[in-house]
């Protein structure tokens, strides 16, 4: 009889602490992100990225769980669609999206397009594109930079474009003067930059060319508006406590210390 309650007794306990693990997982939000350096991107098995650390913060701080996975931005689309997982970043605001995605009212990160120049040219920029005139502009074939200086580009075909594969391609051009502006998304350039080590070398003129805000987006299919507006507080909150921009300059400030470390490092034969 004792042996027979003893089972039970066991056989209870495995039976809740499997029920708790079963609410802990089914209580964690599945959000889906792109390779999309720095905001958002994985290395080393471990996802990383300024969108990354934002979200993580806010959802800390309403100690909601939350697992988030890397994937091709139209998978991670449709997964948001058919209600495969809960939440996408960072997602521009489209009609069509707005059809099955609930998005935040806050913005999560504004994708901001800037022109850069090296600090001891003698390059100006008050935000009338058609100062570039005689300047010799780096951009990245097939990258949009917003529908401002896409249309400019469009449409003035005195401006002298000099069109390469990628950022790193572009900003090394910069560098060693073939250019004189370069066109980038301004986290990319500094992200570039960060890990070339020569952060002090080039500038970003102002104003920016064009911000576009991106956001975190909820499925519809999981009815999850509640946790939205959550989510909104406590990104709002982030912001007016200085702790969003704190954010940013750590991950900066990670990845200097994380670079240098790679550097000391000797490289095995």
């Amino acid at each position: 009889m004792k042996n027979m309650q003893k089972t039970s007794f066991f056989s209870a306990v495995v039976f809740l602490t499997l029920a708790a693990f079963s609410q802990v997982a089914a209580d964690t939000l599945e959000i889906v992100t792109l390779q999309y350096p720095p905001y958002e991107y994985e290395e080393n098995g471990k996802t990383k990225g300024i969108a990354v650390d934002l979200v993580r913060a806010a959802f800390k701080k309403i100690e909601q769980p939350v697992s988030i996975s890397v994937m091709p931005w139209i998978r991670a689309l449709i997964m948001i669609e058919k209600g495969n997982v809960d939440a996408i970043f960072t997602a521009f605001k489209t009609p069509e999206r707005e059809k099955f995605a609930d998005y935040s009212k806050e913005v999560l990160m504004p994708q901001e397009v800037s022109l850069f120049a090296l600090k001891d040219s003698k390059v100006t920029f008050d935000g009338d594109l058609s100062k570039l005139y005689g300047y010799l502009v780096g951009m990245v074939r097939k990258v949009s930079y917003g529908k401002k200086f896409d249309d400019f580009a469009r449409e003035n075909k005195e401006v002298k474009l000099y069109v390469i594969k990628t950022g790193e391609l572009n900003m090394n051009m910069l560098l060693i003067k073939r250019i004189d502006i370069l066109i980038s998304n301004r986290h990319g350039a500094y992200f570039i930059l960060s890990n070339m080590g020569r952060t002090e070398e080039v500038e970003e003129l102002k104003p920016v060319v064009e911000s576009v805000p991106s956001y975190i987006a909820f499925s519809k299919k999981r009815n999850l508006a509640a946790v939205r507006d959550k989510f909104d507080k406590a990104l709002a909150g982030i912001k007016a406590q200085g702790e969003y921009d704190r954010i940013i300059a750590e991950f900066y400030e990670n990845l200097k210390k994380e670079n240098s470390r790679n550097k000391a490092v000797p490289a095995k034969e």
